[in-house]
């Protein structure tokens, strides 16, 4: 029976970390623009992002 390459197993593993890596770099130079123009998509935990909020004149 031949004997595992570590070594390639082990660089492979970097590769795909590499990868990863520029791919999540990516989406955050994406996302970006859309998140300063104000998008209306809920934040990360589901609930609406908080903005300026408008003041509501009584009504007399």
């Amino acid at each position: 029976m031949a004997t595992p390459n570590y070594s390639y197993e082990k660089r492979q593993r970097e590769l795909a970390k590499k990868r990863k890596a520029e791919e999540k770099r990516q989406r955050k130079l994406n996302g970006k623009p859309a998140d300063e123009n104000g998008s209306d998509e809920p934040g990360a935990d589901g609930e609406p992002e908080a903005g300026p909020a408008d003041p509501v004149e009584p009504q007399t």
